[in-house]
This record gives structure tokens, sequence and C-alpha cells, in this order.
């Protein structure tokens, strides 16, 4: 057997690193340990959410499957911060678990240049240059590029109150070999930890105790090429911890691995354990429930917001004290699950190994908490590993194009000691990388590396093309102060022009929508309208911004030579020549963005690049 590029791993990065690789054109091998856990929802049956539905919406511009999986498999669609601007709005579905997987897999197997090999890789073949990989089953096989997306199964260990089991999650088993033969390699290697809720048995659930969150209508479309139309089927519902539900916890932490120190890894800071908040925000006498269902076809529900690790009867203890579960079942107990990961500095920017030429790693392994951030991941080193292959220049995407740029600098510039999780608030330009836009921020990537069909892009040019025409036109429309103006200033609660006005100026008051604008305008999609009227309402916003992207290019354009010697510079510190030494920062930018790095140490290292 011979392959361009063997994919380690079928989970949301693994199956986006395996498609884009396909799709451009190369014969590509997906080693899992099993087909039926393709596309698996570990943790929670939803995608998208803050910043994370941002990052959905770019991996379905390029190409990817998480956005039409998501339409096709979804339950319930919200858009979350509709009260709010446009930068921090953000598509969520509820997802059925099991539709999800059953569409992943159908996908897959449906696409040219990719087949599926049921079987545990254990060691990556070639030294310095990959060669091929040996899998347990199938023996050695040659290719020339090999992705990791590998997620907690690395050395998994799960934690159940104080009894650990191997396992890289429920029903599943860990992957040993390859971490051993990764470290035998002079890949440094993490530790990091992540966990899981309880899940319930509906049936048992006195629902009337909490409050139902259903989907808005109409449901908002993941996907902007699939054409699949998103139904809402399923509602969730809220409720919240008490004190009783606290005080058991607290006089259960002697029986908690975490609090025991049998956990000796970090888990993420943002999506921390039932035990953590109770301790650590001792001061919230409640903490949000969330029942999400699973999906159409049964009736068990995931109880976000209380992952944890206490034995079984504490959990249901404490669980029964929720108001509306008193007299709950518990269909599976939570558990927390510790994984080998590759520290940032291990890898390049484009997410190829520094040390072993045509490895790449994706999702999870890279340090980050997340189907979208794992999908995003996957995206970037699936095109990567495909463009070296094919002669094409790498795809180092930037912090002010698109979410998975700060997403994957942010993972370059800083030391990894939790799992990374997107928010909006990481992104500085994020009003520019809003999720109504991916598309026509991306669709020119996914045209260079042949990543969508051709009538997509034809689609997404026309619709770009079309939104500058129609800006240009409302600057030049004018509308004079009719009595029909009057009347819609007086709907629209806005003062009356006392000249005439353009048609942008008057769309740039708040309550004023392009349909207002009357026959002077020509009639357009409503997702020009969207683009059209975030562009005019937010005009100053978006011109600061895009000044800022300006002045900060040139330290981005600015590039450091791979092997750079920086004791050869004078005037750095110690710490700063240390992490410029660890992290071999790409661009000046980068570099400047390394914490322990001054703009002193940033001046002193420009001189040198350019004397």
């Amino acid at each position: 057997m011979n392959y361009d590029v063997i994919v380690v791993g079928a989970g949301h990065a693994g199956m986006e690193a395996a498609a884009a690789c396909a799709r451009m054109g190369l014969n590509t091998l997906m080693v899992t340990l099993r087909k039926e856990e393709i596309g698996q929802m570990s943790c929670n049956p939803a995608i998208g959410g803050l910043a994370k539905g941002q990052l959905a919406r770019e991996v379905d511009a390029l190409g990817g499957l998480m956005g039409r999986l998501t339409d096709e498999a979804g339950i319930q669609f919200r858009m979350l911060n509709t009260s709010k601007g446009p930068a921090v709005r953000s598509p969520r579905a509820q997802c059925d678990r099991k539709g999800y997987k059953a569409a992943a897999r159908r996908v897959l197997e449906s696409i040219p240049n990719l087949t599926i090999l049921e079987d545990e890789a254990v060691e990556i073949k070639g030294g310095k240059s990959i060669t091929g990989l040996r899998c347990k089953g199938a023996g050695e096989i040659a290719c020339k590029a090999v992705i990791l997306t590998t997620g907690t199964f690395l050395q998994g260990l799960m934690h159940f109150g104080l009894e650990t089991k191997v396992g890289g999650r429920m029903g599943s088993p860990a992957a040993y070999p390859l971490s051993d033969n990764l470290r035998a390699l002079g890949v440094d290697l993490g530790r990091l930890k992540t966990g899981t809720p309880p899940r319930l048995d509906g049936t048992t659930v006195d629902f009337s105790a909490f409050e139902p969150q259903g989907g808005d209508d109409p449901p908002p479309r993941f996907s902007f090429w699939a054409g699949i139309e998103p139904r809402n089927r399923a509602a969730c519902h809220l409720g919240h911890t008490n004190d009783r539900t606290h005080e058991i916890i607290r006089a259960s932490l002697d029986r908690s691995p975490l609090y025991t120190g049998r956990i000796k890894s970090r888990g993420p800071r943002y999506c921390p354990s039932i035990e953590d908040k109770v301790v650590k925000f001792s001061h919230h006498p409640r903490h949000y429930v969330i029942l999400e269902p699973e999906g159409l076809d049964t009736t068990e529900l995931y109880a976000n917001g209380i992952a944890t690790s206490l034995p079984a009867d504490c959990q249901l203890d404490f669980v029964r004290t929720i108001r509306g579960l008193e007299r709950v079942e518990i269909t599976k107990f939570g558990y927390s699950v510790e994984y080998d990961y590759v520290p940032p500095h291990e890898i390049w920017p484009t997410l190829e190994c520094r040390k072993i030429e045509g490895l790449y790693f994706a999702g999870q392994i890279n340090g980050t908490s997340g189907y979208e951030e794992a999908a995003a991941l996957g995206i970037a080193a699936g095109i990567n590993a495909g463009a070296k292959l094919k002669g094409l220049p790498p795809v180092v995407f930037s912090r002010d194009q698109a979410y998975l740029g700060v997403l994957i600098d942010d993972l370059a510039t800083k030391d990894t000691s939790e799992p990374y999780r997107m928010f909006t608030s990481r992104a500085e330009y994020r009003l520019l990388l809003r999720q109504d836009n991916a598309h026509l921020r991306l669709w020119r990537i996914a045209r260079q590396y042949g990543l969508l069909p051709p009538d997509v892009l034809e689609r997404f040019e026309a619709e770009e093309r079309k939104r500058d025409e129609i800006l240009e036109g409302l600057r030049s429309v004018r509308l004079q102060v009719t009595a029909e103006l009057k009347r819609l200033c007086e709907q629209r609660a806005t003062a009356v022009p006392q000249t005439s006005v353009t048609a942008e100026e008057l769309l740039r008051r708040p309550l004023v929508r392009y349909a207002d604008l009357g026959e002077g305008v020509p009639l357009i999609s409503d997702s020009v309208i969207q683009q059209v009227e975030i562009e005019v309402k937010y005009a100053g916003y978006i011109r600061r911004q895009r000044e800022a992207v300006d002045r900060g290019r040139r330290q981005e354009e600015k590039h450091i030579p791979v092997g750079f010697e920086y004791e050869a510079v004078p005037n750095l510190t110690n710490e700063a020549r240390e992490k410029l030494n660890k992290f071999r920062p790409a661009t000046l930018g980068q570099a400047a963005r390394l914490s322990g790095v001054s703009p002193a140490d940033i001046q002193s290292l420009l001189i040198f690049l350019v004397s």
C-alpha cells in the first residue's frame, strides 16, 4: 500500500484533514480505531457558540464538512448575542449525536481519493522525514506525509472518582505506542486534562422546573454552500444548582481526583468541573445546568454545566438536589480524562512538526479544546500537507484574515498550560472576522487549493462583487426630503434631514434598514443586504480596524529566517533570547506577541535584521 497522506484519527480534526487532502487530489488514507466512532461527539452534542461559531463558518468556507453536517444533523439552531453588535454574534446548533456520526461517515465514504482503515497506528517511519506509518494490523504503509489528530487518545487515562481506567474516552481504548514513538523521535509531549458531565434519563426529569429554550425562526444555517435547510426539532432546558448541591460536592472533595492530587494536569479554565466552580467561585449561590437532548430517537440528556469526576454515588446525590431532578436516573456517569499533547513550540505555523518533515498535528493534540478548534486545525493541517506535496505555497492564516489565524498564532506564541479555547475577545479584529462574512474572507484560498466546487466559488465571488457595487451605489444615490422620507424618519425615530442625503447616510442611522431606501436601490439577496448594512452602519469602526491592520502588517511582513541565530543579536534580554529560541517565531509580529519579549527586544531584533 502506498499513499500520499495518512491521517491518524477520525474525529473533527481528522475528518477535515482527510477530506481536504482528498479534495486536493491526493491519495489519502484515514486510520481510525473504530469506524463506528467516526465523527463522534465525545462531549456535548452541539456545534458553534461564541467564537466557535465563527470557526465553524470558516471551516465551511474552506470546503469543510462541519457546516453541512451540522445543518443536516442539527435539531435546534440559535444565533447568540443578537442584542449585541455583529462582531460577537455566533451561531450555535444542538445536534443529534447519532445523526451527526452517520452523516459524517456517509460523506467521508463518498469522497474520491479517500480510503478509511480500521486499525491502530503504532509507529511513524522515516526519522527526520516521513516515509510511512506502521499500523498494528496492516503493518507498514508508505506515505509522504502523516497528520496526527489523536484527540484525547495518546496515553489516555480516565478518572472515575479515585478509580482510574486506561482509555481515550468511555468505551474506547487509549493509544500508547504512538506516544512512546514520538518521544523516541525527540518530540516533546505534555499532559492535559478534560472532563464530561453525567447523562440523564429524560423520562425521569420534571421539565416544569426548568426554563425551556427553543430555536430561532428561521433557523440560521451553518453552511454557506451545502444547500441543506436546517430545522428546529427539539428544545434545551435551563436550570440551576443550589446550596444543597454545593454542600454535597464540598463534602465529597476527599474523593475527587482533582483535589486528592491524582489528576496532575491542567484542565480548561473556561469550562471547569462543577467541583472547581463550587470551590473557586464559592461566592456564587448557584450555577447553570442546561439539559441538552442527545438526539431525536433517545430520551438521554447531556447535563451541560456539571462536568465532574466524582464517584458515581456522589454524582447521583448532588444531581438529585437540583430542582426538577429529584428522581432522575443517570444513564452515564461523568469522568475526567488525561492525555498527551504536543506543545506549540514543536510546531510551525503550518502545523508541521519542526523536527520531522512531513509530520503534522491537528486538534486536541495541539493543546486545544473543542470540536470547532479541532476542525479548524484539521482543515489547516490538511491544506498545508496537501500544498507541500503539490508544490504549492503554504497557507499561514493571519490574525486579520480569520479566527483560524488567531487560533494558530496564539498557539504559536503562548505557553499552553491548559486546553486553549477560542473567544471573540481573543480576536483584536473581530469586527472584520464576523460569522456572516467568513465565505467572503476565505473563498480565494478555497479556489487556490481546489477546496470548493467552481459553481460555489462563482456564487461567492458574485456576492462579494454585488456587495461592493451596492456600497458604491449608495454613496451616489441622493434622497430628497419628501413627505414619504419624513414619514419614514418618524417611524424609525430619527431626525428628518435638513437637506437631501445619500442613501448611505440614511442607512447609517441605527433603525433604518436597506428595505427602507425605496425604489432608488436594487433588490438583492438577504445575505448581501446583511453585508451592506453592517459595512455601512459600522463603517467608522471597520475603517479603524483596517487602519490598525495596515499598521501591524509591517511587522507581520518582516520574516525571520528559519534557523536564525538569536545569540548573535546584541542587547536581547536573556528571557527574550530563551523564548525566541523556544518558539522560533516566523515573523517579527509573532516575536512581539511572545510573553517575555519586550518592545526594546523587538527593536534590537529589527535593527539586526535590516542591517
